[in-house]
């Protein structure tokens, strides 16, 4: 089983991307990945915000991708990221089952 590439990306002025981070952590962890191998990157500036299509923070990727892509035509931009839950409440983190699903689907590709 080849781990896959996992990647967390946020902003200083979010304060969601610590807990993510222990979101990510205990998704992995539950999945017998390492989550030592999670890559944290802080967007910084508008110039790191675009080329990372960065459209908020949290953003986790798994294997590139996005686990919840956004909108067409969202900017990217340093800013907290909005995510809806399966109720449509409006949410400062990712579903934890979208978090784990995206692990999953990737585990199951390698």
């Amino acid at each position: 089983m080849t781990a896959p590439r996992v990647e967390l990306l946020w902003w200083s002025g979010c304060p969601s991307h610590g807990t993510a981070r222990a979101m990510l952590e205990e998704a992995m962890t539950g999945l017998g990945l390492d989550p030592s191998g999670i890559e944290t990157l802080q967007v910084v500036t508008d110039a790191d915000a675009v080329r990372e299509c960065f459209t908020g923070s949290p953003t986790i990727r798994v294997d590139g991708r996005d686990i919840v892509p956004p909108e067409k035509g969202s900017p990217p931009a340093l800013t907290c990221r909005v995510y809806f839950r399966p109720d449509g409440r409006p949410s400062p983190l990712p579903d934890p089952a979208l978090v784990r699903h995206a692990l999953e689907r990737s585990l199951d590709h390698a």
